[in-house]
């Protein structure tokens, strides 16, 4: 059985919604409270199990902070568990340059010449927690592993799903007991079969190597990734994973990134209680 060994990190977005924050700092290295985006994402892919993990960049975007060796930092702050100082130790780590943005299939493409079998795919502005332990207990999401499990006992490519208020901002799934039948880009809501859609984790199998080819950018555009996952829905099946339980946070615009600033805070032990009391004397005012 086909294990998943390697984990793309798509992080080659100009992040023109976020700027001018996005100009000084990567949208995907903003740190959600105090850890950054990215450190959150490595470290969800490391406990999945893998071993390689593949970093699609931009030309301009400088990602350092996230690899080089921060072990330098280790000493002056104790109560920090030293795989949020250098989150990328014990696993290899690729960076592969995107140099136009031509959506998530072409990200992928960029990465594929350095993976054999099958791959996990993570946005890099998109978080999915389930854990929201204070900073000396932390702990990883679980996204990821939930698909990895779910592939090893199928061998079927996943996407993980979230429920939402407002589908039609979204990649919207209908579904057939655990098999994605259709997915539909930003319908209306009305017309929305469902209120799952994509949240961004994939595990891509090895035939996507191919099927980048088939299904090319030159004629699919910017939705060659879900061409091709329709053409896994039209043949052996997508299996669609909802992430229950998860609080899904977007560093891609302004409102959403500040509003997942404030729900995690909250949720945080050693944050929440200050917070929520002046959270509550300011709107009163």
């Amino acid at each position: 059985m086909a294990a998943v060994e390697d984990a793309i990190l798509v992080a080659g977005g100009i992040g023109s919604r976020m700027l001018p924050a996005s100009a000084a700092i990567p949208k995907e290295m903003l740190p959600l409270v105090d850890v950054p985006a990215l450190t959150h994402l490595a470290r969800e892919a490391i406990v999945a199990g893998i071993k390689r993990l593949h970093i699609v960049t931009s030309p301009h975007k400088d990602l350092s902070g996230l690899i080089r060796d921060n072990s330098h930092f280790e000493n002056h702050r104790g109560d920090i568990p030293v795989e949020l100082i250098s989150p990328l130790a014990g696993v290899d780590v690729f960076v592969h340059v995107q140099e136009v943005q031509k959506g998530l299939g072409d990200a992928i493409n960029c990465a594929l010449h350095a993976i054999k079998g099958p791959f996990l795919v993570l946005l890099g502005d998109n978080l999915l927690m389930n854990s929201h332990n204070k900073l000396l207990e932390y702990e990883p999401s679980l996204a990821s592993s939930k698909l990895v499990e779910v592939f090893q006992r199928t061998q079927l490519p996943c996407v993980g799903l979230a429920a939402v208020k407002d589908p039609e901002n979204y990649g919207v799934v209908s579904m057939d007991g655990n098999l994605v039948k259709e997915i539909i880009e930003k319908p209306n809501r009305e017309t929305a079969p469902s209120n799952l859609v994509l949240c961004g984790r994939y595990i891509f199998t090895a035939d996507a190597v191919e099927l980048l080819k088939k299904y090319n950018f030159k004629t699919y555009g910017e939705l060659q990734s879900i061409a091709i996952q329709q053409h896994w829905i039209d043949n052996d099946g997508l299996v669609g994973i909802e992430l229950e339980g998860f609080q899904w946070y977007d560093s891609g615009a302004p409102l959403a990134w500040l509003k997942s600033q404030i729900d995690h805070a909250l949720r945080r032990e050693e944050y929440s209680v200050e917070l929520n009391d002046w959270l509550s004397e300011r709107t009163q005012r």
